[in-house]
């Protein structure tokens, strides 16, 4: 297990510097593979030396090899936060075929939340291969461990969180993006083949982090009340803390005592 979290870390450093690529590009329809990442100040394109995830910031001191324009701490942020995001998923999971598929969903969710936080888009560029391989990947498990009754529940609860958004957009576009919609196809199926209380779960911590964060913005006028918030940040949060740590919640809910 301890050789399978070092593995996990290192190759969420690596993916979480791809993703920084793929915050940056994919909302403003570049292409991911060329050109080679330069540096934005002087377009000097950056050395393998010094594309080393968080290393190389460190190395360089947080600026650019060539010009010396600082370089953003988001970068090695984003890395960190993805290695220690795939060590955890993979203690919470374990050395299992479906891992694979929650490493997929943290890249995804995680690239998608900060494009969202920025620039209020969910890109279907994203969304859709993400839920391609998510769904690939479940199908391999379900095959190789006669897990198929839990890849239907899965399916049926992506197609209901699916049904419950779409309902919602249609009756309020402006609260409830369509980008939302789409996501949740992949929210569904990913909590849904953990079982059905993880799905309640992931939607009702969602939306109490979006309310208790759009509330408190409201009331600290960081935001207007008719000023849209990036409902996906919320979405991913939500998602990401009940796959980590959902059966501990659903435990605790179990044993509280009822009238």
């Amino acid at each position: 297990m301890t050789l399978l979290l070092i593995y996990c870390v290192v190759l969420g450093l690596a993916i979480g510097s791809f993703l920084n690529v793929v915050i940056y590009r994919v909302p403003r329809r570049l292409s991911v593979v060329r050109p080679r990442s330069a540096c934005p100040n002087c377009a000097q394109p950056i050395a393998s030396r010094d594309n080393i995830p968080v290393v190389s910031w460190i190395a360089l001191r947080a600026k650019c090899r060539n010009c010396r324009a600082p370089i953003s701490p988001r970068y090695p942020l984003v890395e960190l936060a993805t290695g220690v995001l795939f060590a955890l998923t993979a203690w919470r999971v374990g050395p299992h075929v479906d891992l694979i598929a929650f490493l997929l969903v943290d890249a995804a969710l995680l690239a998608l939340a900060l494009i969202d936080l920025e620039m209020l888009v969910l890109p279907r560029a994203i969304v859709y291969p993400s839920l391609i391989a998510v769904t690939a990947v479940l199908i391999v498990a379900a095959t190789l461990d006669d897990q198929w009754h839990r890849l239907f529940v899965a399916a049926l609860c992506s197609m209901a969180w699916f049904a419950l958004f779409f309902i919602m957009n249609l009756v309020s576009p402006r609260s409830l993006g369509f980008g939302d919609v789409r996501l949740s196809l992949l929210l569904g199926l990913a909590l849904g083949w953990l079982g059905v209380g993880e799905v309640v779960l992931g939607f009702f911590l969602s939306n109490l982090i979006g309310a208790v964060v759009g509330v408190t913005l409201i009331a600290t006028k960081r935001i207007r009340r008719d000023q849209p918030i990036p409902y996906g940040v919320f979405l991913a949060i939500g998602t990401i803390v009940t796959v980590l740590v959902g059966p501990i919640l659903l435990s605790h809910w179990h044993h509280w005592p009822t009238t």
